[in-house]
C-alpha cells in the first residue's frame, strides 16, 4: 500500500512538473524545471526495475542536458537584443497540434497486442555464454553492438558539429569555458575535494556494469561532471583542442570497438563478433576505452566550442 501511495505521488508530480515547465514564461525557469523532472523520471525508472535506465536518466537526461540548457538559455539571454512576441492565434494553433499529438500516442495504447513479443527470455537464457551478469550490458555489446557503436560516433559527430561553431581565427584554440576562480569558495572547495571521490565512483560503475547496473556511459559522465567540476573552478587548466593527446582521448573509444569489431574476421568471422571464452574481457577493454572518450566529450560538449588561442 506504502508502495502504491508512493508511485501515485511520483506520478502526480511527473505530470505536474512536466505541465509546468511548458508553461513557465521564463526561460531559465523552465529550464531549471526541466532538471528537475529528469530527476523524478529517474526515479520512475527505479521503480520500473531499470536501474541502468535511471542512471543515464539522471546523469545525461536530467544533468548534462540540462547544464546543456542552462548554458543556451544563459547565451540566448544575453544576445538577444529584443524579445518575439507570438500572436495568440499562434499559440492556439501550437496547443491544438500538441493535444492532437499526444491523442494519438495516447491511443497507441489501445492498439497494442494483447502479448507483446519478448526476446528476454532467449537473451537471458544465452547471457552465460558471454560471461556477462548484466543483461543490459549484454544487449549492448553482444546483440546489438553495432547500434552501440554508432551511438559513439553520434557523439563524436556532436562535438565535431560543436567546434564546427568556433571562428577560423579562434580554431585549436581553448573553448569558452566560463571560469569562477575563487580561492576560498565553496566551488574550490568541492573542486578539491570531490573529484577523488568522483574518480573511484567512476571506475567502479565501469567495472563493475558487466556484472549489474553501470557501465561506460554512466562512469564517463561522472569523469566528465568531475572534470568539467576542477576545469571551472580553474583548478585545472581548460585544454586546447587542438592538443593530440585531447584527440587521441576523444577517439580511444570508437576506435578500441573498431579494432576488436574487426577481430572478429579473424577468430569468429562476423564483424563485432567475440572469440569464445574472451568476450567478457573485450567487452570490458571496449567499456573502458569508451569511458575515457564519453568523459572528454561530454566535458568538451559543456565547454562549448573554441573561443581564443590563448593558453589557458
Amino acid at each position: 500500500m506504502m508502495e502504491t501511495g508512493f508511485d501515485v505521488v511520483l506520478a502526480l508530480m511527473l505530470l505536474g512538473v512536466g505541465g509546468w515547465s511548458i508553461i513557465a514564461r521564463n526561460m531559465m525557469t523552465a529550464v531549471i524545471i526541466f532538471i528537475a523532472y529528469g530527476l523524478l523520471l529517474s526515479l520512475a525508472w527505479v521503480r520500473l526495475h531499470a536501474v541502468d535506465v535511471s542512471l543515464t536518466e539522471a546523469a545525461i537526461g536530467s544533468g548534462a542536458t540540462g547544464l546543456l540548457m542552462v548554458i543556451a538559455a544563459h547565451k540566448v539571454a544575453g544576445d538577444s537584443q529584443r524579445v518575439v512576441r507570438l500572436s495568440r492565434g499562434f499559440h492556439v494553433l501550437a496547443a491544438v497540434f500538441a493535444t492532437l499529438v499526444a491523442i494519438g500516442i495516447a491511443s497507441l495504447a489501445f492498439v497494442l497486442p494483447g502479448a507483446p513479443v519478448s526476446l528476454a527470455a532467449p537473451v537471458l537464457e544465452r547471457l552465460p555464454e558471454s560471461g556477462l551478469g548484466n543483461p543490459v550490458a549484454g544487449v549492448l555489446f553482444v546483440y546489438r553492438s553495432f547500434d552501440t557503436l554508432l551511438e559513439k560516433v553520434v557523439l563524436l559527430l556532436a562535438l565535431i558539429g560543436v567546434w564546427a561553431l568556433a571562428r577560423d581565427q579562434d580554431w585549436g584554440g581553448v573553448p569558452g569555458l566560463r571560469l569562477f576562480q575563487h580561492p576560498h569558495s565553496v566551488l574550490m572547495l568541492l573542486a578539491r575535494t570531490l573529484p577523488p571521490i568522483g574518480f573511484v565512483f567512476a571506475i567502479y560503475m565501469t567495472w563493475a556494469g558487466a556484472d549489474v547496473p553501470g557501465g561506460a556511459f554512466q562512469g564517463g559522465t561522472v569523469l566528465a561532471a568531475m572534470w568539467i567540476l576542477v576545469m571551472v573552478a580553474g583548478v585545472r587548466r581548460v585544454p586546447r583542442v587542438s592538443s593530440p593527446l585531447l584527440r587521441l582521448a576523444i577517439v580511444a573509444g570508437p576506435l578500441v570497438f573498431l579494432a576488436i569489431g574487426f577481430l572478429g574476421f579473424v577468430a569468429p568471422g562476423v564483424f563485432l563478433a567475440y572469440p569464445d571464452g574472451l568476450a567478457k574481457p573485450l567487452i570490458v577493454v571496449m567499456e573502458v576505452a569508451l569511458t575515457l572518450s564519453i568523459a572528454v566529450i561530454l566535458g568538451l560538449l559543456i565547454a562549448g566550442p573554441p573561443r581564443a588561442k590563448d593558453s589557458a
